[in-house]
């Protein structure tokens, strides 16, 4: 397994996170599609070339692209088309970079097949999974939302090669109170990637209300509603059992990469460098 981070989460300009991301030992990171700092569908194939090149002159491996739309995903039926369109640029994007993984959030899974959103999101993920595969990429839902169960029959029923699983331990922890090792040996067939990240859990919570909440803006009035629900911590510090975790990895062969995903904190730098540590003395 490699050490990675998502470069932009060090809050600096893109090549400063870049420079410093090698600095503080990662072997890859993981770039945003289109976030300000860093918008990947508004570069020309000179600039994605350029800035492949720089990656490689950091000794950096490019792990995945972060495809994130925002909202809710692919739930909404009248949204999707246009969600669809900007999507595959990205795999577009993803390709052109040498990259093979793009990950994002799909909204929240149903766990009853009859469920609207379910056939919805299954028509949408299905189409992309198919660009994905011609393009010899992997759309990477996730985790967070949905059970693990929940989230493998989903990826089951679509029966696409270019859909797969981002496994993130702190989304499972945090909002699921899931163990993260029981979902690795659940999700073996589909992980691709994943993040890095620890959290803690602090009561039940309703994973499609949370979501919403993330989506339209509101998620500190839930909080204000139901008090704490959750939070992320630094990595170790959490409930995430990385001994545990780290072994079920290793017992499915995954080897690609520990992508550290540090959103929240005043001091990103010294935390994603605690994380990096903390990650290649466990592996």
């Amino acid at each position: 397994m490699k050490v990675g981070i998502i470069a932009e989460l060090l809050r600096k300009p893109l090549h400063e996170c870049l420079k410093r991301a090698s600095e503080l030992g990662a072997e890859g990171v993981q770039l945003y599609a289109n976030r300000p700092i860093c918008n990947l569908l508004q570069m020309d194939k000179k600039q994605l070339a350029d800035l492949k090149k720089f990656c490689e002159e950091q000794k950096l491996e490019i792990s995945a692209v972060c495809g994130d739309l925002g909202g809710h995903g692919f739930q909404i039926a009248s949204e999707n088309p246009q969600r669809i369109k900007t999507f595959k640029q990205i795999i577009d994007v993803t390709r052109t970079l040498g990259c093979n993984i793009v990950t994002t959030h799909v909204g929240v899974i149903p766990s009853a097949k009859d469920h609207p959103n379910y056939k919805t999101m299954m028509s949408a993920l299905k189409e992309l999974g198919e660009y994905a595969a011609a393009n010899d990429v992997v759309l990477a839902i996730e985790t967070g939302p949905e059970s693990p169960e929940t989230l493998k029959r989903f990826l089951d029923d679509a029966g696409s090669k270019g859909l797969g699983v981002n496994l993130d331990p702190a989304n499972l922890v945090m909002v699921l109170d899931a163990d993260p090792a029981e979902a690795v040996y659940t999700l073996k067939d589909y992980i691709v990637h994943t993040h890095a990240k620890d959290g803690v859990h602090f009561r039940k919570c309703d994973p499609q209300k949370v979501y919403d909440a993330f989506a339209e803006g509101g998620f500190e009035k839930l909080v204000a509603e139901t008090g704490a629900l959750f939070a992320e911590v630094p990595l170790g510090q959490g409930s995430v059992n990385w001994k545990q975790y780290l072994a079920a990895l290793k017992a499915i062969n995954f080897n690609g990469f520990l992508t550290v995903e540090r959103e929240t904190g005043t001091e990103p730098e010294k935390d994603i460098k605690l994380a990096i540590d903390f990650l290649k003395a466990q592996i």
